[in-house]
């Protein structure tokens, strides 16, 4: 039986483990820019619940302990994967709700419901991933169970985790770039740290201290692959999400989700107490709305054009410190808009503020802010509807769970990088109504090219290319497009790839490792390879890890 007071030093000693592995999990990323990892976003994670529940001294239930590990989880939540496993402990949460003590039939629940959760959740759920490992180590718990209903809960957990360690290795074979990188998934190696932690604990072992050993970090190969994560071709052309507000004699789920699986892909249909929130790559939004209103009425509407959208690489994060960094502000009716934007560099913050954006989240690449973070600058924004730019696709789901914890109309524009942000507020008319703003903001954002000039941060393969750390790295609309050894070779290169015969304007951004010479002698040489008609502005971005962010309209 697992008390109160067991899961929580078990959520703890969890938290302490991946804290000390996170460098280990780190280490698996396929890509070799410099960015944050999975592992350090899952351990601030999982830090947000620690945090909580030490101040929990006498709980109640394992369920009260549950529901406050979860609820922490989703406020912290930092990056895809954080994101993830805030989900899966969500569904633990639901699986031992009213439960004073967990008994192995309730864990098995419990696990199922996480799963369950994550994987309805999850907009484009991936096999090979921390996804598979969870659902396929729950699956084997559930077959215990049947086989031995009184199996021991800890019996149960370590036959789980050692059907997670099986699972994670055959990771490789369900997902091609994992194994042309030569390494396990990231996600799920993360996981089964924390399941290891938590088993510390079940066994009566106590709380595992921050500087333990804990389980031996994953030995990772020298030479990697960096094929990177890329998505096949774009199905359906409208990413369609809405809220139905649920009318209780008419609301079907499992029908509404039949219907969006019938014409489309993509499909995320979580059904919670009062609503059920859909999301449906399709070529007919109309077709979707209608259905969902059978089931009640709608809220929330966003239709966004995703053909000329893209994977980007998986990236993780370290996150600033804690503390409240902006003040409560509540909903001013008069003003209908409002804007937050997450942003890394003091001269991008100025570009955005200068562009209307109320609240900036200092963040980006290796720095994804958490939910809370994006949250807390949400509430100071006193719009009634206030339009968040993530500006790093790793940041776009933990920015999308503001809309269900804010207290205003939250909508999140999927901008995957700061010229596809800024871009997107000056595409912006306060004077038209919200889904005609979202469809000009859209529009901007496909029109953007992107690029960025960073540096290996490992040593790695690339289409049979041996990439040196230190080497530039060229990422053109947020794909690796060359490798270079010069920085001007590789700014000049991957600009004029980038101008089109109708482009107008490219804004170079140059960032804190880029001196006001170098910048003034890279606007040099860029003028003397590019067009006369197109207009060129050098701007002091201020910003860490990329030297260079290029935007070309």
């Amino acid at each position: 039986m697992i008390t109160g007071n067991l899961l929580r030093d078990a959520f703890i000693s969890a938290a302490n483990n991946i804290a000390h592995n996170r460098k280990a999990v780190d280490a698996l990323n396929v890509f070799p820019v410099p960015d944050g990892d999975t592992g350090t976003n899952m351990s601030m994670t999982i830090g947000a619940a620690k945090r909580e529940l030490a101040l929990v001294q006498d709980p109640q239930s394992a369920g009260e302990v549950a529901q406050i590990a979860a609820s922490a989880l989703l406020r912290g939540a930092r990056g895809n994967s954080g994101v993830i496993l805030s989900l899966l402990f969500r569904g633990l949460a639901r699986g031992l709700q009213g439960k004073k003590e967990a008994t192995a039939a309730d864990v098995v629940a419990a696990l199922e419901y996480g799963v369950d959760s994550a994987y309805k959740a999850v907009m484009k759920p991936t096999e090979g991933t921390i996804l598979t490992v969870a659902r396929e180590s729950s699956v084997e718990a559930r077959r215990l169970f049947e086989e031995n209903p009184d199996i021991a809960v800890t019996d149960l957990w370590d036959a789980m985790v050692t059907a997670a360690c099986k699972s994670l290795d055959n990771t490789p074979e369900l997902l091609p770039v994992l194994k042309k990188a030569g390494v396990v998934d990231a996600g799920g190696k993360g996981l089964i740290v924390i399941y290891q932690g938590m088993a510390h604990t079940f066994h009566g072992l106590g709380i595992l201290p921050e500087d333990t050993q804990g389980s031996m970090p994953q030995e990772i190969p020298d030479e990697r692959n960096a094929a990177g994560e890329y998505e096949g071709e774009i199905t359906f052309t409208y990413c369609t999400e809405f809220l139905v507000v649920k009318d209780p004699e008419r609301a079907n789920m499992l029908s509404l989700r039949a219907y969006l699986e019938s014409i489309g892909d993509s499909v995320v249909v979580v059904d919670d107490d009062d609503i059920i929130k859909c999301h449906v790559h399709t070529d007919n939004p109309g077709d979707a709305l209608q259905k969902g209103l059978e089931s009640g009425m709608l809220s929330n509407l966003k239709i966004e054009n995703m053909r000329l959208q893209h994977a980007n690489q998986r990236k993780s994060a370290q996150a600033a410190g804690s503390g409240k960094k902006f003040t409560y502000a509540a909903v001013d009716d008069e003003q209908k808009y409002g804007f937050v934007s997450v942003a890394a560099g003091s001269g991008v913050h100025a570009l955005f503020t200068d562009l209307g954006v109320s609240n900036v989240v200092s963040g980006g690449q290796t720095m994804n802010p958490s939910t809370d973070d994006i949250l807390e600058a949400v509430h100071a924004t006193p719009a009634q509807n206030v339009i968040v730019l993530p500006n790093n696709k790793n940041i776009i789901m933990a920015a999308e769970q503001c809309v269900k914890l804010a207290d205003r109309n939250v909508y999140v524009l999927p901008t995957k990088s700061i010229p596809q942000g800024l871009a997107a507020l000056l595409a912006f008319d306060g004077d038209l109504e919200l889904q005609e703003n979202q469809l000009n903001m859209v529009k901007a954002i496909e029109k953007v090219g992107s690029g960025q000039i960073t540096f290996a941060a490992r040593d790695s393969n690339y289409e049979n290319h041996k990439i040196k750390k230190g080497e530039i790295l060229a990422l053109e609309n947020n794909k690796l497009a060359f490798v270079e050894k010069d920085v001007t070779k590789a700014v000049v290169k991957l600009t004029r790839s980038l101008v089109k015969k109708d482009s107008a304007f490219i804004t170079i951004l140059y960032g804190e490792d880029v001196t006001e010479e170098e910048a003034a002698a890279m606007e040099e040489q860029l003028r003397a390879k590019l067009p006369d008609d197109v207009e060129l502005a050098m701007i002091n971005g201020g910003q860490p890890v990329y030297y260079y962010i290029i935007s070309v309209e």
